[in-house]
């Protein structure tokens, strides 16, 4: 009995859920990818040092963070037009993909007459239609979000259609022997269910949002910085709009992650543990 209890009796070493659960969920969650990234960037930077590599093919760390301090202000001014883009052609993805899904969920014909060019559509590369959309809409914003949005609606509208036919078939036979309308039976239902997977899509598509964006932008934004540092031979400065770009494609992820948390719990839901990426 001893032995067992000698066992069972430290639950934070097994799954981190016990009295100190918190230090191990932190250490998983935030030290864990922290170190494993600075690792990389210490290799990395003892490598280009190492090796004397030339800073026009791979500058070190430290030569990408002095073109982020030195040139923070063009830097930020030109993420701002990149982000509120990336906004507006999420949301626009999001609403056009959630009210694509419902209509081919519900709707036969609708279904039958959209959902195979919509595949279709998504076979095209869209870098090839990337021009087209400039000589329709011009050079500016309006290209770029109808580029990102032609690129972020996809994964949000097959997932959202999986998520919506997943409610368990007892759960839909109670809600018609309770004689709960379509409507109830969406809201009450097939929406709580679908949660998980509209919000996968929708991870995905603020992912592809932003490369859509910077597909799009040759004017002005981060895009339009990369490509004339690229062209200069100014690897550094094309890495540091890149970190930049990462930094708000994770700040994006991470808004979207919390929303997802509201909402389950808005639904009556309670997000498990690791349960979510």
């Amino acid at each position: 009995m001893a032995i067992f209890q000698e066992t069972t009796s430290s639950p934070v070493e097994v799954d981190g859920r016990g009295a100190g659960g918190w230090q191990y969920r932190l250490g998983r969650l935030v030290l864990l990818p922290l170190g494993c990234a600075l690792t990389v960037l210490i290799a990395w930077e003892f490598f280009c040092r190492a090796s004397r590599i030339s800073p026009a093919l791979l500058p070190p760390p430290s030569a990408v963070w002095s073109v982020l301090s030195n040139n923070w202000k063009i830097l930020f001014q030109q993420s701002v037009p990149t982000t509120l883009e990336t906004i507006i052609s999420f949301v626009v993805a999001t609403l056009l993909g959630v009210a694509l899904a419902v209509a081919i969920t519900f709707s036969a014909w609708v279904r039958e007459a959209f959902y195979p060019n919509v595949v279709m559509f998504q076979l095209i590369p869209k870098i090839a239609l990337a021009p087209l959309f400039i000589v329709w809409l011009g050079v500016g914003s309006k290209s770029c979000i109808v580029v990102a949005v032609f690129i972020a609606f996809f994964p949000v509208v097959i997932s959202t259609a999986t998520g919506l036919v997943s409610a368990k078939p007892e759960v839909l036979q109670l809600c018609r022997s309770l004689t709960a309308s379509e409507w109830q039976m969406f809201r009450l239902a097939r929406f709580p269910y679908a949660t998980p997977f509209v919000f996968a899509g929708m991870k995905v598509g603020v992912t592809m949002a932003m490369i859509g964006v910077i597909v799009g932008e040759f004017i002005t934004g981060l895009g339009y910085i990369i490509m004339f540092a690229s062209s200069a031979g100014e690897t550094a400065t094309v890495l540091a709009a890149i970190v930049l770009l990462c930094g708000i494609g994770l700040a994006l992820f991470c808004l979207v992650a919390l929303g997802e948390i509201a909402v389950q719990r808005w639904c009556g839901g309670e997000m498990p543990v690791g349960g979510s990426i």
